[in-house]
């Protein structure tokens, strides 16, 4: 390996442009220095020594950024300390260079001591980084930079390791850029991992859009709008944008494709505002737009901050997207409303606000996938208005409930609903861009199915949806956690009364618990074991005494009256439901996974007897409100509608459908129906099983 040199004389040459040399930027000098002394002895496998790169991190913010603030850049400088040197620490960096600095470099930190699965490392690593910003936005903007300058020299890395961080890039870094307006930034990331991640794919795609760069057809119109601005006395720029890779990436289905509809833009900058709205008038005399293509960002700017004209046109039959700017709005969409971060204005502490309440949600969400979630903020937005006409801007495929949060948390969980104009619609309907929209709420919270947290596009909605979930979940299994202790206890003959003796405070300090509601819950969840937790209470509060012996083979037994999802998930396996007898729940975080007892797969799960409980329902008291559906097999239709007439009255049928071809007198049909409860249903399955029909209940719980 031949080694370089690094010339740090020049370096400093070059940031004393940006930030000077005065006392307001001390920090970041005396961070250069340590971060000198502390990589000294490293080296990159590119062979360059190690200090280059933090180096070209800072000076990345500081030059494509405008990111001048000494404290951040410092922090640039020292991202690697903590983690690559042992004698830096978090303490260190903050006695040496104060709280600011100290937060951004730990929040850029990666979780080191950890030994369980790298799939669920490589989870914790980036919550922590998300939560680092969520704290402090500044976190993201370093590791942005910082994984552009590892991919500016990713060459030297192997090829699974390329690989890796390509797909890394796109499935987070990318879109983060996008979500954070850093559209230059996000640009090159694509271009670069997408090189790297289709090397073959990748090259012919480059070729061809290289070949574009010198269309013929392309610099006549340039020359041709050029001359009609001109003409009306307007001073202007007018370039050439040819996308990379980066617009040839299917984000939802993560390939490369060979066609898009645009792939050219006519990027017009101009001197004033009002200029840029004359351009646009010009603009559409040369070429006139396709209809409803108009879109005006300057009167309503996106939320991070970008602002211009833009207008489609169908030339010769391609069609180009026009960008009309002024020089001031063609920097603020390459750097963003995050460049001086000391600037307060009314849309920047919006914008930061939403930021950083999606990275606090990606940070601390388990139950969310961060890498749907980025995606999703990361999509283009539509514009809708609240009936007041104040604008609402949403991910493109957004739904009513996804309003309903933007607009505040507690109408979200109250949204039954939404008026379309005057149209009414369900939570669940997607809006469409100009939508005004009322949500329609109800007097209590909403109990939302699970199916609908898939459908919302923000952060907001899918988290507050997840907490709702949780709560619902908690509920159910604190109330499992009580019962199975209390017969627990019982079978080991000792009293339930003794958990209130003054000692199980000692006994909830040693399992490092904080009430007895949250030994419930832990117990539902499955986190605490049963025989732990009765020796304690057996030594601790009732010493002594004699006790029976410690029960085998025989399961605690709960009574539901609960069908919701949150809760209950039935195995794949065996497909039990509430109708079958001998059915054993699985405790665990996500509530109670459902087996029959005679579950093959379930012989082969290795569980003590107090991970599971058998499971029945309290029939009159289990509500349902879903409609049912029920499949009779190999009937004609006279039988059939013989058996509806005589069924129980609790079957509520809103329709049949005949399954077959043709007008065959014997067929299988579909009965879809409403049931009042599990006692009603109960019913309803013993009138067929008498039937000697074949027939299907498929519950949806």
């Amino acid at each position: 390996m031949q080694y370089s040199s690094f010339d740090v004389a020049g370096y400093k040459k070059v940031m004393r442009t940006f930030i000077g040399q005065k006392e307001d930027s001390l920090v970041f000098w005396e961070a250069l220095e340590f971060a000198l002394e502390a990589h000294g002895d490293q080296w990159r496998r590119s062979g360059d020594p190690y200090i280059m790169h933090p180096c070209n991190v800072a000076r990345i913010l500081a030059e494509e950024l405008d990111i001048i603030d000494s404290e951040i850049l410092a922090a640039a400088l020292l991202h690697d300390t903590v983690e690559d040197v042992e004698s830096v620490t978090n303490k260190v960096i903050r006695t040496h260079f104060g709280p600011t600095v100290e937060a951004i470099v730990d929040g850029c930190t990666k979780v080191t001591h950890y030994s369980g699965d790298r799939q669920t490392f490589k989870k914790m690593v980036h919550r922590k980084i998300f939560s680092g910003a969520a704290a402090r936005v500044e976190v993201m903007l370093v590791k942005l930079a910082d994984r552009l300058h590892n991919l500016r020299t990713l060459s030297s890395m192997p090829s699974h390791k390329r690989q890796k961080i390509s797909e890394e890039t796109l499935d987070i870094y990318a879109p983060l850029a996008t979500i954070l307006g850093l559209f230059e930034i996000k640009r090159e990331l694509y271009n670069l991992a997408l090189a790297y991640k289709f090397p073959r794919q990748g090259n012919k795609l480059q070729l061809k859009i290289n070949k574009l760069k010198t269309d013929p057809e392309v610099l006549e119109i340039i020359s041709n709008l050029q001359r009609g601005l001109v003409s009306e006395g307007i001073d202007n720029d007018v370039e050439l944008r040819t996308k990379g890779l980066w617009g040839y990436y299917d984000i939802r289905n993560r390939i490369l494709i060979k066609e898009i509809e645009t792939p050219q833009e006519i990027l017009v900058l101009v001197r004033k505002r009002k200029d840029s709205y004359t351009a646009l008038g010009i603009s559409n005399k040369v070429y006139p737009p396709i209809p409803r293509t108009i879109r005006d960002f300057i009167a309503n700017p996106k939320p991070s901050g970008y602002q211009g004209l833009h207008a489609r046109a169908n030339i010769n039959g391609r069609k180009y997207l026009f960008k009309i700017r002024t020089h001031e709005m063609a920097r603020m969409a390459q750097r963003g409303l995050l460049r001086d971060l000391r600037v307060d204005s009314k849309a920047k502490v919006r914008f930061l606000k939403e930021i950083q309440e999606m990275f606090d949600i990606l940070g601390s969400e388990d139950s969310v996938s961060y890498r749907d979630m980025i995606a999703a903020r990361g999509r283009k937005e539509i514009y809708t208005y609240t009936p007041q006409g104040d604008l609402i801007c949403l991910p493109v495929n957004s739904i009513v409930l996804d309003f309903a949060f933007r607009v505040h948390t507690a109408i979200g969980r109250t949204c039954s609903g939404a008026m379309i104009g005057n149209r009414k619609a369900g939570s669940d309907v997607t809006l469409k861009d100009g939508n005004v929209v009322k949500i329609l709420r109800h007097e209590k919270e909403i109990n939302f199915n699970t199916t609908i947290q898939k459908k919302c596009q923000t952060p907001r909605a899918r988290s507050e949806l997840a907490k709702v979930f949780r709560i619902r979940r908690e509920k159910v299994l604190s109330e499992i956690g009580y019962l199975i202790l209390k017969q627990e206890m019982r079978r080991y003959g000792v009293p339930f009364e003794v958990i209130e003796k003054p000692g199980m405070a000692d006994i909830l300090t040693y399992l490092s618990l904080t009430s007895m509601d949250d030994l419930f819950l832990k117990l539902g969840l499955g986190y605490i074991r049963l025989r732990e937790l009765i020796y304690e209470i057996r030594n601790g509060l009732y010493v002594g005494r004699p006790t029976l012996y410690q029960p085998t083979g025989v399961f605690n037994r709960v009574d539901l009256d609960t069908l919701d999802p949150v809760v209950l998930k039935s195995s794949a396996c065996c497909k039990p439901t509430p109708l079958d007898k001998g059915v054993i729940g699985l405790l665990s975080e996500r509530g109670l996974s459902l087996h029959r007892k005679d579950c093959g797969q379930l012989q082969k799960v290795t569980f003590q007897r107090e991970d599971a409980v058998e499971v029945r329902w309290k029939l009159r008291e289990t509500y349902i409100e879903k409609v049912q559906k029920l499949i009779v097999m190999k009937v004609n239709r006279t039988r059939l509608f013989m058996l509806l007439s005589v069924a129980p009255q609790e079957m509520k049928v809103i329709d049949i459908i005949y399954l077959g071809k043709g007008a065959a007198m014997v067929g299988d049909w579909e009965v879809n129906f409403e049931v009042a409860n599990l006692y009603g249903l109960k019913k309803i399955n013993r009138h067929f099983t008498k039937s000697g029909l074949l027939y299907d209940i498929d519950l949806d719980m």
